[in-house]
């Protein structure tokens, strides 16, 4: 607990036989993360999607993730280490803190992806069982589907 808000993580690790320098030019493409968003979420970007970020890029999109609902997000990409890590962070959205960061680890055939999530609910702690009954599950599912996408495409190491 921090700041008297609880934060939740969320940790995905994730294995390609692909190089660094691919997988990087993948995920730091804005514009592909309508492919790895399930189709379920609405995921409509509201703003030009360029096709390499930058420290300061604002990302503005409607998505849907719980009971149809569409909210307007705006994720900055607040950090870039290329081709090691880069970080997006919430502006405006449905949560009272979000923090991803996406690492990049080459590993003998390939290269490892590790998604760290760090989030707090508003409302805390009267939202504290949405979180165990929906939101987390919600999140799981998202990475759940952009795990099958990715290894569908890029195949997987063990």
């Amino acid at each position: 607990m921090a700041f008297g808000r609880k934060i939740y993580t969320l940790r995905r690790v994730q294995r390609m036989p692909i190089t660094i320098e691919k997988a990087w030019e993948f995920f730091s493409n804005p514009a592909n993360l309508p492919e790895i968003t399930p189709a379920a979420m609405k995921f409509r970007p509201t703003s030009p999607l360029p096709s390499k970020m930058y420290p300061g890029l604002l990302i503005m999109y409607t998505v849907s993730p719980i009971l149809g609902i569409p909210l307007k997000w705006v994720t900055e990409i607040t950090h870039i280490n290329e081709p090691k890590m880069f970080a997006d962070e919430q502006r405006f959205g449905p949560y009272k803190f979000w923090h991803h960061r996406h690492l990049f680890t080459p590993v003998t055939g390939g290269v490892e992806m590790e998604d760290i999530v760090n989030y707090a609910l508003p409302f805390d702690p009267y939202s504290r069982p949405a979180n165990s009954i929906m939101v987390r599950r919600t999140l799981e599912r998202i990475f759940d589907f952009r795990y099958d996408i990715i290894k569908n495409k890029f195949g997987s190491l063990i």
